[in-house]
């Protein structure tokens, strides 16, 4: 929080409506809190109804959790309008899945389009049908990955879903500089996410204790981020300390894209 002229304590979203998708667990969740307790209104999307209303009591008047598959354009677009249509300041494109581990060979192809269907339309149908409620000066924030700016093997979804939303971002973030609207991603290396640990148990086969060491191993600085040391990234970006900042990929990794 910051002080204001008169001495008073502001949130850094103070009077800001955000919209989260993927909010009721995970990253998203721990950046709503953050959101809400820096004085934003947070309406989430996602697809757990008990986990979003859980959320959205948890979150405070205003609040709101609705259930919509972002691969789905009609209802991403019907939701945004019966929560947002009073204007948005930040949009947070969240949800995501992994896939399987599986050479390019072996890969399913269904799987493949769905991941893509998630973490790309998904991104895109979100952006689409905030912008014509976007304030202008608001912020746009896809949450990538460490492996859209690197790669594995055996991840060819989800890497090349990550490395989509990067080009997605810097195409939105040209077309709305006019509008003074910043798009930017985020690419958070491992992180203590129930997700995360479905990734590590597929990639590694071993189970969570030594696969979270495993990674940890991977990380320069030794460990997993917590999901609040991410959500603090997104809050700066969709904050007005990052009003000159568009077109960027700002990774939150450990040091593991170095």
């Amino acid at each position: 929080m910051c002080a204001s002229t008169k001495g008073l304590w502001v949130g850094r979203l103070d009077g800001k409506v955000a919209l989260i998708t993927g909010g009721e667990s995970g990253i998203g969740l721990a950046t709503a809190r953050l959101f809400a307790a820096e004085g934003a209104t947070v309406h989430l999307l996602g697809l757990d109804p008990a986990a979003l209303a859980a959320a959205a009591a948890e979150l405070g008047p205003g609040a709101t959790g609705t259930v919509a598959d972002v691969r789905d354009p009609a209802a991403v677009r019907a939701a945004i309008g019966a929560v947002a249509a009073g204007g948005l300041d930040v949009v947070f494109a969240n949800a995501g899945v992994f896939g399987v581990v599986a050479s390019i060979a072996d890969y399913p192809a269904d799987t493949f389009a769905d991941v893509l269907a998630v973490q790309v339309l998904g991104a895109f149908h979100t952006i689409k049908h905030a912008l014509p409620v976007l304030r202008d000066g608001g912020s746009v924030i896809i949450n990538s990955s460490v492996v859209g700016l690197t790669a594995d093997p055996g991840i060819a979804a989800y890497a090349t879903a990550k490395h989509a939303q990067v080009g997605l971002m810097r195409v939105a973030a040209k077309e709305c500089a006019a509008r003074r609207i910043r798009v930017n991603t985020i690419h958070p290396g491992p992180t203590d996410t129930a997700f995360q640990r479905a990734i590590e148990a597929e990639a590694t086969g071993a189970g969570a204790a030594e696969a979270a060491r495993i990674f940890d191993g991977m990380i320069p600085l030794g460990r997993h981020a917590d999901p609040a040391e991410i959500a603090r990234t997104v809050l700066f970006l969709a904050s007005d300390d990052a009003a000159f900042i568009t077109g960027a990929t700002i990774a939150v990794d450990g040091g593991m894209s170095v």
